[in-house]
C-alpha cells in the first residue's frame, strides 16, 4: 500500500492554500519542511500549535518531519545541530508522525573530493543521532541529496549497511529519490536495486539531467514506473511523497504552483494504478 503524501510547500507558503489543493488532489498526508517561508523548526511553538490545528481540522496527518538536519559542513559546530534533532523529535511527537528526514552533510570548504578521511566524522555523527533517535522512538529516514556524502550511491549503501548493523529500520532507513540520483549524473535504477531493502520511504520527483528544474513523474530520466513497479512487486507498503520541483528548486526546498501539483499528482496516481498498486 501507497500512501500519498506531500511537500506542501511547494504549492504555496500558505498553510490553508496547501490544505485547499491537497483537499482537491485527495491527498491527506503532509512531509512537513515549511509554512509561510519559514523551516518547521525554525517555527514558534504558537505557529506549530495553529498549523496543528489546522490540519486536525481538515482530517491531514503528517508523513514526516521533513527537517534539513544534515545539511551543514561535517566541520560546522555540532552541538547546535543536535538542539534542532531534539525539536524534530518533539515535533515529531505533537503531530504523531515518527519520521524525520535527515540527510548526511556537506564537505567542508575548500573540500579536494576526497570523503576518505571525513567519513569517520560523518559516521560519528549520524551514529549520535540515532543513538537519540532510536532512544526516543523515532525514525531518521536519508534522503540521497546532492553535493552531500549520501550523494553517490556508493555511499548511500556504506550508510545503510554500516549503521544499520546497530539500528533497525525502527530507527533508521533510505528515502529513494530517483530525481537526485539523475541530477548528480548517478544512475538511478542502479541506485533503486542498491539500496531498495534499506528504503522505507519515496520521494517523487523526476529530473532529466542538466535541467534547472524537475519534470512530471514518468517523463524524467529517473526511471519512476520501473522503480515502482518493481516495489509493487516486493510488497512495498509505505509513504510517496510528491516533491515535484517544477517550477525550480533548491537546497531548502522547491517550487511547484497549485496547477502544476495537481498534475503532478494525477500522473503519479496512474504510475501506481498501471503498476497494480493500492494507494490512499
Amino acid at each position: 500500500m501507497f500512501t500519498i503524501s506531500a511537500f506542501a510547500d511547494e504549492i504555496s507558503p500558505d498553510p490553508q492554500t496547501q490544505i485547499d489543493v491537497l483537499n482537491a488532489c485527495a491527498v491527506r498526508h503532509i512531509e512537513f519542511r515549511s509554512i509561510l517561508q519559514t523551516n518547521v523548526l525554525a517555527l514558534s511553538d504558537l505557529q506549530i500549535t495553529e498549523f496543528k490545528s489546522l490540519i486536525d481540522a481538515n482530517g491531514f496527518k503528517l508523513s514526516a518531519i521533513g527537517s534539513p538536519l544534515g545539511k551543514i559542513r561535517i566541520d560546522e559546530p555540532f552541538e547546535p545541530h543536535l538542539q534542532k534533532l531534539h525539536r524534530a523529535i518533539h515535533l515529531c511527537k505533537v503531530f504523531g508522525t515518527p519520521n524525520i528526514r535527515i540527510f548526511s552533510y556537506y564537505p567542508p570548504e575548500n573540500f579536494d573530493g576526497d570523503w576518505t578521511n571525513i567519513r569517520p566524522q560523518i559516521m560519528d555523527r549520524m551514529t549520535r543521532k540515532l543513538e537519540i533517535a532510536a532512544k526516543a522512538g523515532v525514525r531518521l529516514v536519508h534522503e540521497n541529496e546532492h553535493r552531500i556524502y549520501g550523494e553517490a550511491i556508493d555511499h548511500v549503501v556504506d550508510l545503510m549497511t554500516t549503521l544499520s548493523k546497530w539500528f533497525d529500520q525502527k530507527a533508521f532507513g533510505a528515502v529513494y529519490d530517483a530525481a537526485n540520483y539523475v541530477y548528480g549524473a548517478h544512475d538511478p535504477w542502479d541506485g533503486w536495486v542498491r539500496t531498495r531493502d534499506y528504503t522505507v520511504h519515496l520521494h517523487i520527483k523526476d529530473w532529466k539531467h542538466g535541467e534547472p528544474h524537475g519534470s512530471i513523474a514518468g517523463e524524467g530520466q529517473g526511471q519512476i514506473p520501473r522503480s515502482i513497479a518493481d516495489a509493487v512487486q516486493r510488497g512495498y507498503t509505505g509513504f510517496a511523497t510528491m516533491e515535484p520541483h517544477l517550477l525550480g528548486g533548491g537546497p531548502t526546498g522547491g517550487v511547484t504552483g497549485p496547477d502544476l501539483f495537481r498534475k503532478a499528482v494525477a500522473a503519479f496516481k496512474k504510475i501506481l494504478d498501471d503498476a497494480g498498486a493500492k494507494h490512499q
